[in-house]
């Protein structure tokens, strides 16, 4: 069964304003009715239907997806998206478009690269040198304390200490 072009226009109305009564007035019910007529169009199952179809596609389409944002990731790494900046002349100050800066564009790749699970060996050198970084913090820390025993840094993140 499919709605009436009232039950339609209430339910546009409704989506908009959240408002049964003032939904069906402006789907042209009866002003007197239009509180006992909100209330039932949303009791029937295809206008809560209907309504629940159009909140999800309207959600949808304000949510970025995946391929979305890797695509505007990769525009931003690739210094194709712009911004405004204003700049100041020695007569006024005016909009500027410019492309993002490295430390912007890097940033953006290391996002992208985050989500292919195929650089591993990537992760496995980050992984080796935040270790081998811990490691010498370590050790610094004990030979500032006085701790002047064996120095052993571990490189290896994945070999035991000898």
């Amino acid at each position: 069964m499919k709605l009436t072009p009232k039950q339609q226009k209430f339910a546009d109305e409704y989506i908009k304003t959240g408002n049964a009564t003032q939904s069906a007035i402006e789907a042209g019910y009866s002003k007197k009715t239009a509180q006992v007529i909100g209330a039932e169009n949303l009791s029937k199952p295809m206008v809560k239907s209907y309504i629940e179809e159009r909140m999800a596609e309207i959600a949808s389409n304000r949510v970025m997806s995946y391929t979305e944002a890797v695509e505007l990731l990769t525009s931003i790494a690739r210094g194709e998206e712009k911004e405004t900046v204003v700049v100041a002349t020695p007569v006024s100050v005016e909009k500027v478009e410019k492309e993002a800066d490295l430390k912007t564009r890097i940033s953006a790749l290391k996002e992208i690269l985050k989500r292919y699970p195929n650089n591993d060996k990537l992760i496995e050198q980050q992984i080796r040198k935040l270790s081998a970084e811990a490691d010498i913090a370590q050790k610094k820390a004990e030979l500032l304390s006085g701790n002047n025993s064996d120095i052993n840094i571990n490189i290896n993140p994945f070999e035991e200490d000898i």
